[in-house]
This record gives C-alpha cells, sequence and structure tokens, in this order.
C-alpha cells in the first residue's frame, strides 16, 4: 500500500466545524484504504477556520497523515475593521495558507512519493497549492470542483471572476481528471474547454455515510422536536444569501402569517448554521416573522444528523444561478427519511435528484405565491399524516462508500 499514495489538499477537514461540505473528503479518506490506496491529508491550520469542534476528529484513520500548514483568514486576521485590501484574498480569503501550503506538500512528495495530487473545491487556494505543486513534481494532477469554479456572473465581484478563471484555466490545462458532482457541470466543463479529451472528465456525485447515520441513530431521542400541533421545518447549514436567497420564502411565510394560515402554535422554521446569522436575523425581524423562524448555532455533525431525523420536514434551497448544482445536504436529507420540501428551479439538477427520489415536494424559490401554496399543503398534508420521506431503497443508491470506490477506479487508471 504505501506506493500507492494519493496526496489530498482540502481546506475543509476536522477539526473544522461547518455543514455537509466536510464530509467528501473526509470520507474519500477513510474509504479509500478499502482499495488499497494510502491516502495523505494537507490541510490547513485550525485558526483559519471559524468554527471548530472534535467531534469528528475520531473518524479520522488511525495512522493516516495529516499535515496542517499555516494560514489565516483575511478578513478576520488581517483586516483593518473589517477593510483589506482585495488583492489580500484573490483568488479567495485564505491565500496566505499558499506559500506554506506548497512548503509543507513538497515535504509530503519528497518523503511519501504519492503516485498523484488530489485538490477540492470550494476553497481556491487549495486549488492553487495543488497546481504548484503539480508544477514543481510533475505528478498527475486531480481536481475535484464539485460546482463550477466559474460561470457568466459568477462570482459576481470581477476581480474575482477573472482570478477564478486564470485559476481554471491552468487547472484544465493540466490536469488528468476533472471531477463534478453533477453531469450538468461536466458538460458545461466540456464544452467551455473543447481541446480536453473526454476521458479528463467524470462525475462522482456527493452522498451521505451510513456510519454515521448509524452512529447518530444510536440512543437517538424519538420523540418529535416541536410542540404538539407544531410542524417543525429544519434547514440545515448554509444559506447563501444569493444563491439560496430566501427572502420569497420569508415573503410567503408573513403572507400566512396574515392571514391566519400559520403562527408559532402551528409552524416552527429552524435555520441552523446559516453562515450568515446576523443577516439573516435582521430579514426576519424586518418581515415580521422572527416568531416563526429561529436561527441557531451549529452544532456537532452527529447532532445535526440526529436533528434532521427527529424533523416533520427539512427545507432545502437553491437558486436557479446553480441549476447545475446539488447541495450536498439533500443526499443527508434523503437518508434522513423525512419529508423534504425543495424551493428550486424545475430545471435544475437539484429538482431532478428530488424526482428521482421520488419527492414530489418542489416549487420554484423565486415565486413567493407558488412557495405559500405549497407550504400550506403540506402543512396541511401533515396534520393529516401524508406527508411522507424518501424511501430507504432509494436513498440507499446515495451512500459515500460508493462515492469513494469510484474515486479509486480513477486512480488505478492513471499512468503507472
Amino acid at each position: 500500500m504505501p506506493d500507492r499514495r494519493v496526496l489530498m489538499i482540502a481546506y475543509h477537514y476536522p477539526p473544522v466545524r461547518v455543514s455537509s461540505g466536510i464530509q467528501r473528503t473526509l470520507k474519500f479518506s477513510q474509504y479509500l484504504r478499502d482499495h488499497d490506496w494510502e491516502p495523505m491529508i494537507l490541510t490547513v491550520s485550525p485558526r483559519a477556520y471559524e468554527a471548530v469542534g472534535d467531534d469528528q476528529m475520531k473518524e479520522i484513520p488511525p495512522g493516516l497523515i495529516v499535515e496542517r500548514a499555516f494560514g489565516l483568514d483575511t478578513a478576520r486576521h488581517l483586516s483593518l475593521k473589517g477593510r483589506y485590501f482585495r488583492w489580500m484574498a484573490q483568488p479567495d480569503r485564505w491565500v496566505s495558507w499558499w506559500p506554506a501550503g506548497v512548503i509543507k506538500g513538497l515535504k509530503l512528495i519528497r518523503k511519501h512519493r504519492p503516485k498523484a495530487i488530489f485538490s477540492t473545491f470550494p476553497i481556491a487556494t487549495a486549488h492553487l497549492i495543488a497546481l504548484t505543486l503539480h508544477r514543481l513534481s510533475g505528478l498527475p494532477l486531480i481536481v475535484d470542483f464539485r460546482d463550477a469554479m466559474t460561470e457568466p456572473g459568477y462570482p459576481t465581484n470581477p476581480v474575482t471572476w477573472r482570478t477564478h478563471r486564470r485559476l481554471e484555466q491552468a487547472l484544465i490545462k493540466h490536469c488528468t481528471h476533472a471531477i463534478f458532482t453533477t453531469p450538468g457541470t461536466r458538460d458545461m466543463y466540456a464544452e467551455r474547454y473543447p481541446d480536453k479529451p473526454a476521458s479528463c472528465w467524470a462525475v462522482i456525485e456527493n452522498g451521505f455515510d451510513e456510519d454515521n447515520f448509524r452512529d447518530a441513530e444510536t440512543g437517538l431521542d424519538a420523540s418529535r422536536i416541536g410542540l404538539p400541533g407544531q410542524m417543525v421545518l429544519i434547514h440545515s447549514g448554509i444559506l447563501y444569501p444569493e444563491e439560496r436567497d430566501p427572502r420569497p420564502f420569508f415573503a410567503a411565510l408573513k403572507e400566512m402569517k396574515d392571514a391566519g394560515e400559520a403562527s408559532m402554535e402551528t409552524l416552527r422554521v429552524i435555520l441552523r448554521a446559516t453562515g450568515s446569522d446576523t443577516y439573516y436575523t435582521k430579514l426576519l425581524s424586518d418581515y415580521g416573522i422572527d416568531d416563526l423562524v429561529s436561527i441557531e448555532p451549529s452544532i456537532a455533525y452527529r447532532s445535526a444528523l440526529q436533528e434532521m431525523m427527529r424533523a416533520d420536514g427539512l427545507l432545502l434551497l437553491q437558486g436557479a444561478s446553480c441549476n447545475k448544482q446539488i447541495p450536498a445536504k439533500l443526499y443527508e436529507y434523503a437518508r434522513a427519511g423525512r419529508p423534504i420540501i425543495a424551493l428550486t428551479d424545475a430545471a435544475g439538477s437539484t429538482a431532478a435528484l428530488m424526482k428521482k427520489l421520488d419527492a414530489p415536494w418542489i416549487t420554484d424559490i423565486a415565486n413567493t405565491s407558488a412557495i405559500r401554496s405549497l407550504l400550506s399543503e403540506a402543512l396541511h398534508k401533515w396534520h393529516n399524516q401524508q406527508l411522507n420521506g424518501v424511501q430507504r431503497s432509494l436513498a440507499d443508491t446515495c451512500s459515500r462508500r460508493s462515492r469513494t470506490a469510484e474515486l479509486a477506479r480513477l486512480l488505478d487508471g492513471l499512468p503507472q
């Protein structure tokens, strides 16, 4: 096994405490050994993280090499009264991780002789480190984009867009494989870069981890979260203000409250670990629905899974600008077995997966009237015990172990 090593560069790795995005690399690092590959992790020092916790440290495989290179968050550590030069946050706020990441990465390469370099988004500096190490070592480069690094109008800042596009072009030029989480994103990149062979492009979807759910089910409180007669909806994880704009949803709740269709006795919405708590707290007050919707802090991953399984419904938001993407939490929602209410564009990949999972509660994230209608119907169905979750047989098609097997097959196919 030592001669089948892969250097994996990821910003998100325990002890960072974030939503489901951390699980992709963590589970790859857990299960690659089942396929005779030994991962090594290069990540950032915990100081760079906004929130940390030890709850998933135990999931790092015994004996796994994990190197943590110095890095800071420009916005929190290098700003003056919250202000800083834009070049200090290109390609992102963690660019200070790059120099130490390259140095540590070179030491790992020289000592352990990995067969390939793997890096993963959404922190672009991880890709920048990987690209630099590839150029210095000549090792094959596998780039896990997950979602698109650039699209028309995204990122919204022109300087960041140009920086990301230049990095993207260099990554595509040098990589052996580019991995995406949906066929739509893969096809968009294949069209954007027609000179790359078809063998370059790969899709490895996100998923859920069965071991995590079995652990969460141990000692699970079987009682509901809400009060009698009160339907509880949970949105678990980051709620991007632009890509997952909840304002039409908030407006629908306000209309329902004003019309007497919903009250704090009949409906409660929990927004867990939004990443923009201050912004949403003010919005809820402005809409006058802070009695219906509460902003709650990040909790341990096991506790978050338990909360999903105890909720009456699970809320998902995904804007039309992200039609080629699927939030990673949708796979966990499916395994949790609770009804999923998806506010998204009907033409997008998220809606397509909902339909594949036979989860019918879908409506337009930007249409307040449609959202109100769907919520009213869901509330009625719940009161009549007619609101159902995803069937376990359908959810089981989305396990992290099967996703890792797909990555192992890519690694097996690398030139020897």
